[in-house]
């Protein structure tokens, strides 16, 4: 079985930025025990790091997060200001073969990218196209992003290939899955378990649908919702996790 995660991160904060948790982070994240973690907000450069928070920010929070559990990663980097940039980056236990960042932003407010890798599945033959996805805050740029988001594996990902799309979609009206389904045929873990998309913002009393998880060519053995504490001292968007198999 493959084990899958998706979180945002909220830049190594907890909500309203009131504490830096990128270690307690990173303890929950091992907690998870996933092969492959998909991370959106993450930061590459932070240069307004402090000493007490024991971390050095010109190291990309990735590659603290991954340590010696996941020796492969990617890291796309979207939003780049004075102080650093940050953008969505891929943990992987298994080998990433390739991996390409593409710029999706709808308009020069908000900076978004769609980080592309292609797994090789130990033991098999088998390519595991592996999309992370932050889409933005307004309407009309998400439909722009997934319009992106579509030709991108249309041109590029065998419709025999198995493949997981996920990240924070902002879509808490649920439009994204009219798009999704009908025009990629995926199918999202959480709706494919219990008939409904997991609520996971804000975390501590999640309300809004906010992040997926989609697949094509696997079978959803199980999902789950990673909510309330300790997940809700680390960030405002629950943590989501799902069991794969090849078929």
């Amino acid at each position: 079985m493959i084990k899958v995660a998706t979180y945002n991160i909220h830049k190594g904060y907890s909500q309203f930025n009131r504490r830096f948790v990128l270690h307690e982070l990173r303890e929950r994240l091992h907690d998870l025990n996933a092969d492959i973690v998909f991370l959106q907000e993450v930061k590459g450069a932070d240069r307004r790091s402090r000493p007490r928070h024991h971390f050095d920010g010109a190291h990309p929070q990735h590659e603290f997060l991954a340590g010696e559990s996941w020796l492969h990663h990617a890291y796309g980097k979207n939003s780049v200001y004075e102080s650093g940039h940050h953008g969505n980056a891929i943990l992987s236990r298994f080998p990433i073969l390739k991996w390409d960042n593409q710029d999706i932003s709808a308009h020069r407010f908000e900076s978004r990218g769609l980080l592309h890798c292609e797994l090789q599945i130990p033991g098999t033959d088998k390519i595991l196209h592996s999309l992370c996805v932050h889409l933005g805050l307004f309407s009309r740029g998400r439909i722009q992003q997934m319009e992106e988001l579509v030709k991108r594996v249309n041109a590029i990902v065998p419709d025999d290939a198995p493949m997981i799309i996920a990240g924070d979609f902002n879509d808490w009206r649920n439009h994204a899955e009219e798009v999704m389904v009908q025009q990629l045929h995926v199918k999202e873990a959480f709706e494919n378990s219990s008939g409904k998309l997991a609520r996971t913002y804000p975390c501590k009393l999640p309300l809004l649908r906010m992040d997926r998880i989609y697949v094509r060519g696997l079978h959803i053995r199980h999902a789950e919702v990673h909510a309330h504490a300790p997940w809700s001292r680390i960030s405002d968007h629950a943590a989501l996790t799902a069991g794969l198999a090849l078929p």
